[in-house]
């Protein structure tokens, strides 16, 4: 969800204004995401990088990200919306990760749109961690090494009860996927939109789904085998 900052600076506004603006554009998205029936839905909302970014400006994306929790988890449940956080949690407040994890057993029943936020997350972190679980399993015996394969590491990796991504959309004019669930983007469709978060609406959101239909999806397989595994 890129070009909050950017938003609020061609508007002449601090960029806590565009970031509270990008708040608005998530409650379109995951309206729209419901009402068309996806299943699930990620948003790279602070990356672990994001840190360095300075200090006002986090200590206010703190207090957003506190304030649209407490306002929003009731609508999230109400509307069969499981709300999850991926991502190391030891640098927020207590407060932040207390209220984290309430929603997350407030909503934990719910199916109808697994919501998954990317809070002080990046990709490498979540393969680094992966692999430190297995090799503390294999330490104490729970796992052999020769049991370790693509499948094993995947299940250690957030997300792990999830499909893989079909669809990753950046807003904001870059491409790139800076350190966004590695693994798991390995066959995803890739998407860049010009347009900045803020202003990513149901038509930009709509025209990214149109994009990825036309897409043929491989696997590494030919064309050629797609279809004649298509018609059997």
């Amino acid at each position: 969800m890129d070009g909050n900052g950017r938003w609020a600076e061609q508007r002449r506004r601090p960029r806590p204004f565009g970031h509270r603006a990008g708040v608005k554009a998530v409650r379109g998205i995951i309206r729209a995401c419901v009402s068309k029936g996806i299943g699930a839905l990620t948003l790279f909302a602070f990356s672990s990088e994001n840190w360095s970014r300075p200090r006002s400006e986090v200590r206010s994306l703190m207090d957003l990200f506190l304030r649209s929790l407490r306002r929003e988890a009731s609508d999230l449940s109400a509307n069969g919306v499981r709300l999850r956080f991926i991502g190391d949690r030891s640098r927020f407040s207590d407060e932040l990760v207390r209220l984290m994890s309430d929603v997350e057993l407030q909503t934990q029943g719910n199916t109808r749109l697994h919501l998954n936020i990317a809070v002080n997350y990046g990709g490498r972190w979540d393969i680094v961690a992966a692999a430190q679980a297995l090799a503390a399993q294999v330490a104490a015996g729970e796992l052999q090494v020769e049991q370790i394969d693509q499948e094993r590491f995947a299940q250690a990796l957030s997300l792990s009860e999830l499909p893989e991504p079909d669809l990753l959309i950046r807003t904001g004019g870059e491409r790139r996927i800076s350190n966004f669930l590695l693994w798991q983007l390995a066959y995803t469709e890739l998407h860049f939109s010009s347009a900045l978060w803020p202003d990513f609406d149901d038509q930009a959101f709509d025209q990214a789904l149109a994009d990825f239909a036309l897409r043929e999806r491989r696997f590494g397989k030919t064309g050629a085998q797609m279809q004649a595994g298509a018609s059997n």
